[in-house]
């Protein structure tokens, strides 16, 4: 029979996921997970592919796609004690370049891969691409594929939830069912070779390989590279009476994780810590990577257990607990750390100090969706949705009420670590935009101090690239966007929805975000389009103005 382009490459990656964790060192190597770079510096880059079992390898790095001038070459072997994966920290680059690499295994060569230095001095432009929340069975990487059509990026910047640790009858099951998309291994992940796996899974995709050629990966894991919900010592989606000890659980997550993800490794060997890095183009951008799940996250406020009380909610109790200052979400450690990075990137003449973090930062009070629309609409949504979804929203109309966050999971359920950030940004007098992911929504937000309600900073948050959001489960008539717009000061704009990624590029003048949407996730081909696009200008002695739709 003849195959098409997308049978090929299902077939390709179901071998690829049925081969991982196998010393397969006979035959021709297959570079089926494609290849990828990241971590870039100005004179470095990480370079990254699989080959199965122990194998001896060659690269190359080039300053011109035909390899006529190649910059760095070398020597490598796979190790199966790392499933097969290899990564080379390539030295001796010029700064501020795009490279092409590639690998060599047994008479194959690997698919071609273009990467790019960090720029140094200065620096009038830099284009990156924020990512986030990929559901494997949630739909097609058609966000990806346009991530690689994209006609500039000098890297991408993945939030995290790379992978979903749920079972073939978790999150997104019916769907993946429905487009041949069943995660690998079908139960949940536990074990390293569980998440192994589903790394593998994910990169056999043809549209993630396409991404990861087309420009360098800074990443930083979200909650699901474990499972949904962690803080240090657990998640909501792990039972240790079942399923052992978290600590367990997370070291062989974020082992698998390092092997399979283009990144450096970490100096000290602490791999929580490791993720904390920062990146600086030019004079123009630092990006500043925080860790904000597993390494001092204290479990979050619960509605259910921490506002009602004997059947009736206690805000004073509430409110208590919630801002109590001993919660921490980046610790004293990484908060001083942070603080340190945005002193030098100030002092240091740099225009944008961006964090890149997991987890919305604005204040967001829960929507009054009830209050937003007619009692007919509200009992005709209610009755449509299925029956354990039903009451949580209808729950959710007396927290709106009481003015409270709608996500106790993001930095809304921290106020007292927020607060503890928003003071780092104004005592170093820094430029600061947020980056986002974790809420399967578009955000363009003030970041508005808690005390004073002045403006500290901005935010643009990426929707998810198949992940769904509120409107996916509420149904696209009902006003989610508009309530949070209305009813949150500092919400400029928000999209639950839309699917796609932020294109953001910056100057010295302006810093503007395109929200980007894709047509379908639910067909292998999509258009990507500009939904919204937004702009931020820096203030002359710190500080940012208002988030503006261009």
């Amino acid at each position: 029979m003849t195959l098409n382009r997308r049978q090929a490459f299902a077939l390709a990656g179901a071998a690829a996921v049925a081969g991982t964790g196998q010393a397969q060192a006979q035959g021709p190597a297959v570079f089926a997970h494609g290849v990828a770079s990241g971590d870039p510096l100005t004179d470095r880059v990480i370079l990254w592919t699989r080959v199965a079992g122990d194998r001896a390898l060659t690269w190359q790095i080039a300053e011109d796609a035909a390899f006529a001038k190649v910059a760095k070459q070398g020597v490598a072997t796979s190790d199966a004690a790392r499933d097969g994966c290899v990564k080379i920290d390539v030295p001796g680059l010029k700064p501020g370049r795009d490279y092409w690499y590639r690998f060599e295994c047994g008479g194959t060569i690997s698919p071609t891969g273009r990467s790019r230095t960090l720029p140094k001095g200065k620096t009038d432009e830099a284009v990156l691409a924020v990512a986030t929340c990929a559901l494997y069975p949630g739909g097609y990487y058609t966000a990806y594929r346009a991530i690689a059509d994209l006609a500039r990026v000098d890297a991408v910047v993945h939030l995290g939830d790379y992978i979903y640790e749920y079972g073939d009858d978790g999150f997104g099951g019916e769907i993946g069912t429905k487009l041949g998309r069943v995660v690998q291994p079908t139960h949940e992940c536990l074990t390293l070779a569980d998440y192994r796996v589903r790394h593998a899974q994910a990169k056999s995709d043809p549209d993630l390989q396409a991404a990861h050629a087309r420009a360098p990966f800074i990443v930083v894991w979200d909650d699901h590279e474990v499972c949904n919900d962690t803080w240090h010592g657990g998640g909501e989606n792990h039972q240790p009476e079942t399923e052992g000890a978290f600590a367990d659980r997370k070291a062989a997550a974020l082992r698998a994780y390092y092997e399979w993800m283009p990144i450096r490794e970490p100096s000290s060997g602490d791999l929580v810590t490791g993720i904390e890095r920062s990146f600086r183009f030019g004079d123009l951008a630092e990006l500043i990577m925080v860790e904000t799940r597993l390494g001092a996250r204290d479990i979050p406020p619960d509605y259910g257990t921490d506002l009602m009380v004997a059947g009736k909610p206690d805000r004073a109790a509430f409110v208590a607990k919630w801002n109590d200052p001993a919660r921490q979400m980046l610790g004293p450690r990484q908060e001083a750390w942070l603080g340190r990075q945005l002193k030098d990137s100030v002092k240091a003449g740099v225009t944008w100090q961006l964090l890149g973090n997991q987890v919305v930062m604005a204040h967001v009070k829960m929507p009054d969706l009830q209050a937003a629309m007619t009692p007919a609409a509200w009992k005709a949504m209610l009755d449509r949705l299925p029956k354990d979804i039903a009451p949580q929203v209808a729950q959710a109309t007396p927290i709106a009420r009481l003015k409270l966050p709608y996500n106790l999971d993001a930095w809304d359920g921290y106020p007292a670590a927020r607060q503890r950030v928003y003071d780092l940004f104004k005592a170093s007098k820094a430029r600061p935009i947020v980056l986002a992911g974790d809420s399967h929504a578009h955000w363009a937000n003030d970041l508005l101090d808690g005390v004073t309600g002045e403006r500290v900073g901005a935010e643009f948050g990426a929707t998810g690239i198949t992940s769904p959001g509120f409107t996916d489960v509420l149904g696209a008539d009902v006003p989610v966007n508009q309530s949070f717009v209305e009813q949150n000061d500092g919400v400029v704009y928000t999209d639950h929805g839309a699917k796609g990624f932020v294109v953001l590029t910056l100057t010295h003048s302006q810093a503007r975000a395109e929200m980007m949407g894709v047509s379908t996730i639910l067909k292998p081909e999509a258009e990507a389009a500009v939904l919204k696009t937004f702009t931020v200008a820096p203030g002359e002695k710190g500080g940012v103005g208002p988030v503006t739709l261009a």
